[in-house]
């Protein structure tokens, strides 16, 4: 089994001083780490009756899509606002200078349907909350989210289990 968090390169001092950039690129071009995450992270779902998978624009579309194929359903992009074509559901969140929007389409998910949330990191978890109160308008539920990375100390993965959603994490970096 590769150690996935090895191959997570750590680039200090990006965006701004003080903070360590968790690039996952170098997992992205490794072929054996990519394939090791993307089994690991469909693992605990398995069997949880999954109906469909979301993944977060954009690296959310990576993982979430190739965990959609493990697990043998279909994707729903959860995109940034003004990309998709048809009648779409939208969901403001705050980001650190402003404030951004998710969409989806309204007919993404039935209601009842369970669906898995995939994103590539959890940090502050304002994304990934309003993604899950989007989803959570078609009617659908979120029955877990799994993330690569977990950023521990910024409280995000809390967030999204107060919301009622199970979470995993495949590696953390605390202090970041």
């Amino acid at each position: 089994m590769r150690d996935l968090k090895a191959a997570i390169r750590t680039v200090p001092d990006f965006p701004k001083p003080g903070v360590q950039y968790r690039d996952i690129t170098t997992l992205l071009s490794d072929a054996e780490a990519l394939a090791e995450a993307v089994r690991q992270l469909a693992a605990p779902y398995r069997d949880a009756g999954m109906d469909a998978v979301a993944g977060i624009d954009a690296r959310g579309f990576i993982f979430g899509t190739a965990v959609a194929i493990e697990l043998g359903v279909g994707f729903i992009p959860v995109r940034k606002a003004g990309k998709l074509p048809f009648e779409t559901l939208e969901q403001n969140y705050e980001l650190e200078y402003g404030t951004d929007t998710l969409q989806i389409h309204a007919d993404a998910a039935g209601e009842g349907d369970r669906v898995l949330l995939v994103d590539d990191l959890i940090a502050t978890g304002g994304t990934a909350a309003a993604a899950v109160s989007l989803l959570r308008r078609t009617g659908c539920k979120v029955a877990a989210a799994a993330f690569l990375i977990d950023l521990p100390d910024l409280g995000g993965a809390d967030l999204i289990r107060r919301m009622d959603v199970p979470l995993t994490a495949l590696v953390s970096f605390a202090g970041d």
